[in-house]
């Protein structure tokens, strides 16, 4: 195993953490995300059908408080990716460390609730039991099997990075930085 030490200005040491696969490609989750946010923002259309007909027709009308709101969360996405980049460094202060841990993992478990609760409320609309005029059958399908699934993809890659970050060798948990290949 390959280490090397990084040491920045004001005397403050960090390593990185590579290969640390959860970590990544919930990074990659985000940003794929906030760039499908962003091109709705924008105003592109290509799937924002699959979301819904209301989500649909406020899209299509360019509504200023709806359009802001996918930029928001465009940006939310953007700033869960670089709450993952920073897990890949291991900070010499343990309690900054365990923060941006917890904030993975409570993040996580909030995605994956959402997407959980989401899924079964469109299991309930498909099985008539619930009647949400948000959710045509179009959408409640691409919902169940697309986008619901997505979020608990995320709320799982989230969740993981969380626990995975800052794990490694007693060097490294003895205080000393290392950069991992």
């Amino acid at each position: 195993m390959n280490h090397e030490r990084t040491s920045l200005k004001g005397g403050v040491d960090m390593s990185i953490q590579q290969k640390r696969w959860p970590i990544t490609w919930g990074i990659v989750w985000s940003l794929l995300f906030a760039l499908m946010s962003f091109y709705w923002a924008s105003g592109g259309k290509l799937g924002v059908h699959t979301l819904g007909p209301e989500i649909s027709r406020q899209a299509d009308l360019r509504d200023g408080g709806f359009i802001l709101i996918v930029w928001l969360t465009g940006v939310a996405k953007v700033a869960g990716a670089l709450l993952l980049l920073v897990l890949k460094i291991r900070w010499n202060n343990s309690l900054v460390q365990a923060a941006f841990r917890i904030a993975a993992m409570v993040g996580g478990v909030l995605l994956g609730l959402y997407g959980l609760f989401n899924f079964v409320a469109v299991l309930l609309v498909l099985a008539q039991v619930l009647d949400l005029p948000a959710i045509d059958s179009y959408s409640a399908w691409w919902r169940l099997f697309f986008w619901e699934p997505f979020w608990m993809l995320g709320g799982l890659l989230y969740f993981f990075a969380g626990r995975t970050a800052g794990t490694g060798n007693a060097a490294s948990r003895n205080g000393a930085s290392t950069f991992r290949k």
